[in-house]
């Protein structure tokens, strides 16, 4: 992606070296191998952070020394392009609500390191990065990008901004009444119910960040195997790719976010589309 000397987000905070809770986080009940994995991508694929904050308290009290964050020279350069990322959805969605007759509202992205205090609660960086509708705020330790490598198997810059523009698929959610419709279904639906709506939830933020994709490439900043990157990142974070590879096994009753194949597919109709309206997943006959 083309984006060194562009324009970067005003609407960055960061928060790196004050810590949300000291000690670093730890998951209760259970082992870090698995379990990490499938925390990692429900939040990575805009899961509920309330859901599963509970399991990703950490203890000791604040960590915040006073002192400022002295970033790497490759966390400078991940914190500017993450600001580049942001600024280039600002526009796009802008550009979006515009055209329907709304004014969008920009999210604020918190960059941070080992845990962080949101409005859905603090979370460590296990959770990789998240967006909370509460405060409509992003989360992400830059840490992640190493991880979306290394252990998902996802390289590259456009996959990383892949994750982004998925988080702020969902800030379009909350915007656009679809988040509190959620929250309306849980209280009605049976838990299966519930997952598979919420796969469709999953799959609307995926278009969403396709159709941010779509602009990109229209204005010509997509190169060559940045496409490539982001479905491969669509594919990794499939709940199917996950049990799979945590557990051995799939539980589709379980799916929450989307099987791989339908990430990336709803990736590339956002993609193929461009437009808000062709992504009413909750309506679409089959996923």
């Amino acid at each position: 992606m083309k984006w060194q000397g562009r324009r970067g987000s005003s609407n960055v905070e960061d928060r790196r070296g004050r810590g949300g809770v000291g000690g670093g986080g730890k998951l209760i009940g259970g082992g870090i191998s698995g379990i990490v994995i499938i925390v990692i991508v429900t939040l990575l694929s805009g899961g509920n952070i309330g859901d599963i904050m509970g399991n990703l308290l950490s203890t000791g009290s604040s960590t915040n020394t006073g002192a400022p964050y002295e970033q790497t020279a490759k966390e400078k350069e991940l914190s500017e392009f993450v600001s580049v990322v942001l600024a280039d959805t600002e526009d796009v969605w802008s550009q979006l609500f515009q055209e329907q007759g709304m004014t969008y509202q920009d999210p604020t992205l918190v960059l941070y390191s080992g845990s962080v205090n949101s409005a859905c609660g603090t979370a460590s960086s296990a959770v990789g990065p998240f967006y909370c509708p509460g405060d409509a705020n992003l989360y992400i330790d830059l840490s992640f990008y190493d991880e979306l490598q290394q252990q998902f198997n996802a390289p590259g810059d456009f996959a990383m901004a892949y994750v982004i523009a998925h988080e702020v698929g969902h800030h379009v959610q909350t915007l656009l009444g679809a988040s509190e419709q959620l929250n309306t279904q849980r209280q009605r639906l049976s838990q299966t119910e519930f997952n598979a709506y919420q796969v469709r939830f999953e799959l609307q933020a995926d278009y969403y960040a396709g159709v941010w994709a779509k602009h990109v490439q229209g204005k010509n900043l997509l190169e060559e195997g940045d496409l490539e990157e982001a479905l491969t990142a669509a594919s990794a974070v499939g709940d199917d790719t996950i049990q799979k590879r945590s557990q051995g096994y799939v539980v589709p009753d379980s799916f929450t976010h989307g099987t791989s194949e339908q990430r990336k597919r709803w990736f590339y109709k956002g993609f193929g589309s461009g437009t808000i309206a062709g992504g009413d997943t909750f309506k679409a006959a089959e996923l």
